[in-house]
């Protein structure tokens, strides 16, 4: 039976960061994963992550997956893939399906980091072909390059909805509706307005009816709900689709650690059965960490710094480092994880109503209900100011944990601050020079640059673009609001696609100085 100091099950964010962490401590480490490639959900991630610097942010989850990747092969981890474990038992001893061979490996301490698996939900028709998760649609199009579908409805509205269903256009499909059960939008605000601003419809308070179709999905059916969730009579919509995809919550894999006879506990708020750990991930059962999802639902960047957390702790359960030490690298991590944790979208606030932002701001009503901030609401947000030439306007409106923006402006015209929720102003008396690296830095694609007047009764407003084909300058099409609907004739007057904005184009459109402020997308014609 072969023997490795620290044995990790699941090759994703929170399990590589532990291997790293622990291997760069001496530890012999091996990762088993059961897919084909590592780095978990990472590679499906195209966008860009919020934080700061130590959260990695403004870099795309797939490019944070490649940096693990190396990190762990630097550090001599063992990866072994299609490893599928089946059985955690006493004695550390972990029972792994390789290929047509089942294989016993002994550890002397255990990190489990298997993550969550997706929901579903049931409705007439739920198991015709065209009916997916999302995680299943960003698989197919983000690893293997094929189209879902050509005409898709999105069931829910959180982050994984949100981001899938932008992803969706960029792969060149129709999301004809975003649908959500719940009173207002699940996910970061941001999300939910570059999806509306390219006219996506949000359907708030509706669910799905019935999927339609014989031997395929041909269309759906949704009605607006009660406040018991009760379909209400009259209400259906129909649409022609060819795909539903659902994005309905995750529930962590723990299924290892009931097996082994840790403690578990049923929390609504962590996502469903999930073992009874400390704040580092020690679990009830001696040696035997978590890490990640399978803790408790959070995103990718707090699992990279609990698992940084597990692989330390794991080093010091087994000697490889002092405890003064790790309590020093400890508090580093809980100071990065807490910042993380923070702001209206904290766990700590998991189905609370928030009002107002940290400012004493009040929420846009209308961002929660359709998935974007009204023309009226917009101007009471700290970022929305007016200035002679090019100026930075920062439609960020949520207490969100970021700030690359303010890290991008060499001139020192964007601050947040020390508080990473805070949200973003254009500091008084700076001068903006026009470079976009805010406008391309923005995780949650929010900043854009106006010129509210070019002299000749024009504006110019410079907007983030990640669809092609890229327009050419001299395209003429239509600027879309912020709802998505047309707003007035657009041309593009200047293209920027640069390395060092990896991958998000800037446009500069010129409109009617009317519409300098409510131009948001651009629509080819």
């Amino acid at each position: 039976m072969k023997r490795y100091d620290l044995i990790i099950v699941g090759a994703g964010p929170s399990g590589l960061s532990a291997a790293v962490e622990a291997a760069k401590r001496g530890l012999k480490v091996v990762v088993f994963d059961e897919n084909e490639k590592p780095g978990g959900q990472l590679f499906k991630q195209i966008h860009k992550f919020f934080g700061s610097k130590e959260h990695r942010a403004k870099v795309r989850g797939f490019v944070i997956g490649q940096q693990l990747l190396e990190e762990a092969d630097k550090e001599g981890v063992e990866v072994v893939l299609n490893a599928t474990v089946i059985g955690l038992y006493q004695d550390h001893e972990v029972v792994v399906k390789l290929g047509d061979e089942v294989v016993h490996f002994k550890g002397d301490a255990i990190v489990i980091a298997t993550g969550a698996a997706e929901n579903m939900v049931t409705f007439e028709g739920w198991t015709l072909p065209g009916v997916i998760g999302a995680g299943a649609a960003q698989t197919m199009m983000n690893l293997h390059g094929i189209k879902p579908g050509k005409k898709i409805l999105m069931l829910g509205s959180g982050n994984v909805g949100l981001v899938v269903s932008f992803q969706l256009m960029q792969c060149g499909c129709d999301v004809v509706a975003l649908v959500d059960a719940a009173p207002r939008v699940g996910g970061y605000g941001v999300h939910a307005a570059k999806v509306a601003r390219t006219g996506v419809p949000f359907y708030l308070s509706h669910t799905i009816v019935k999927a339609e179709g014989e031997t395929e999905v041909t269309g759906v059916t949704i009605a607006e709900v009660d406040d018991r969730f009760q379909f209400i009579p009259g209400t259906e919509k129909h649409f022609d689709v060819d795909t539903i995809c659902l994005a309905v919550g995750l529930s962590p894999m723990s299924q290892l650690l009931k097996m082994a006879g840790a403690k578990m506990e049923d929390n609504p708020r962590k996502g469903g059965q999930v073992p009874v750990c400390d704040e580092y991930g020690r679990t009830s059962l001696p040696g035997v960490f978590v890490a990640g999802d399978v803790s408790g639902i959070e995103e990718a960047s707090s699992a990279m710094i609990e698992g940084r957390m597990a692989g330390i702790v794991a080093a010091e359960y087994l000697g490889y480092m002092e405890e003064t030490d790790l309590d020093h690298q400890l508090k580093e991590l809980d100071d990065a994880l807490d910042g993380l944790r923070q702001g209206m979208f904290a766990p700590k606030n998991r189905g609370k109503a928030i009002e107002t932002t940290e400012e004493g701001i009040e929420i846009s009503k209308n961002l929660l209900k359709h998935g974007f901030v009204s023309d009226e609401e917009i101007e009471r947000f700290p970022g929305v100011t007016h200035r002679v030439g090019v100026h930075p306007v920062m439609e960020c409106t949520q207490n969100i944990p970021c700030n690359p923006c303010q890290d991008a402006c060499k001139k020192g015209c964007i601050s947040i601050g020390s508080n990473i929720t805070s949200l973003p102003i254009v500091v008084e008396g700076s001068e903006c020079i026009n470079c976009g690296m805010c406008v391309a830095s923005c995780s949650g694609q929010a900043i854009f640059l106006v010129d509210e007047d070019l002299g000749d009764g024009f504006a110019s407003v410079t907007l983030p673009y990640e669809f092609l084909p890229l327009p050419e300058i001299g395209t003429k099409g239509k600027g879309l609001g912020r709802d998505g609907k047309v707003v007035c004739e657009a041309e593009v007057i200047q293209v920027r696609d640069v390395k060092a904005f990896d991958k998000t184009s800037l446009l500069t459109i010129k409109v009617p100085k009317e519409y300098a402020m409510k131009a948001r997308f651009f629509q080819a014609v």
